[in-house]
């Protein structure tokens, strides 16, 4: 049976929270549990899914399940879902935690105000401020203080409505790591549900640079073509693909090994199954480029 903590009657809205692990950080993973078993107002189900991993007792309020191997993030984060039956669920890393215990409170209330909301992105920050480019949801970053529509989502950090989870049919299994937030989504988008960047709403995170993991590139330029060719329409493909490609040369350019390893994963893209491609509807196209982010970037 789930445990659950709660500081209020059983009317109190349910959070599954899974944290995905492979044991290597348990002093972060400790605070990470100490933050979220602080949160006030809430049920909570917090499940720590040992990626390759056999996660000790790690206390009240908390308990564990072990995968044998490794199976990437998001098929991890599937498993932890799919272990729970809260009404929402919060993907989170075990390296990140919560600065106030009121977080999910206030997500709930505005979950409860919005019934086509399927995903709240809190604004990522380390602990000095720093906020990465990549942790703001928006094609013209800006100000990361300002909130507004999310168009991708930093897969650590976001908390989801189930129904909507459920419904689109959860993370993308097969891309191990790397853009599976742009997948769902674009898939949540295209169920006509909406998704929102909260930057009033903060979590920690350390501010580490992804480029560190050897697979990195090979993964980003593979998982950006499975997301096209799962996604769009089918004459958007090389538009969009053309545009990252023209993106990712200027910015490798003077990294001769990282480019050819990220050239290797992007024809990889092509000659591997990317998975039930489902292309969202024109009307889609239409209703993100007037948001400001059309699916070509």
């Amino acid at each position: 049976m789930p445990v659950t903590i709660s500081a209020t009657p059983a009317r109190a809205p349910t959070f599954a929270v899974i944290v995905l692990s492979q044991g290597n950080r348990p002093v972060e993973l400790r605070h990470c549990l100490d933050s979220l078993l602080s949160q006030t107002r809430v049920s909570l189900d917090i499940v720590v899914v040992g990626n390759g991993w056999a996660p000790p007792d790690l206390g009240p309020g908390v308990r564990s399940h072990a995968l044998v191997d490794n199976i990437g993030i998001p098929a991890g984060r599937n498993v932890g879902a799919r272990l729970t039956t809260s009404e929402f669920v919060w993907f989170f890393d075990d390296d990140a935690w919560v600065p106030t215990s009121d977080l999910l409170d206030r997500v709930a209330v505005m979950f409860a105000g919005q019934p086509r909301l399927a995903a709240v992105q809190p604004r990522v920050c380390d602990i000095d401020g720093t906020t990465l480019r990549r942790w703001v949801p928006r094609a013209r970053v800006g100000d990361p203080l300002r909130s507004g529509p999310a168009f991708t989502v930093e897969e650590g950090v976001t908390i989801v409505r189930r129904a909507a989870f459920d419904a689109v049919g959860g993370w993308p299994d097969n891309f191990f790591y790397g853009h599976e937030g742009i997948d769902l989504a674009w898939r949540m988008r295209d169920a006509n549900w909406d998704l929102r960047y909260a930057a009033d709403l903060v979590v920690h995170h350390p501010a580490t640079d992804p480029g560190r993991h050897g697979e990195f590139y090979r993964r980003n330029a593979r998982n950006r073509v499975w997301v096209a060719r799962r996604n769009l329409p089918a004459v958007l493909v090389p538009v969009y693909l053309g545009v990252w490609t023209l993106i990712t040369v200027a910015r490798l350019v003077r990294q001769p090994a990282d480019l050819r390893t990220w050239w290797a994963g992007f024809l990889e893209g092509w000659h591997t199954d990317p998975g039930r491609r489902q292309p969202m509807r024109w009307s889609t196209v239409i209703a993100l480029t007037r948001l400001g982010q059309p699916p070509i970037i």
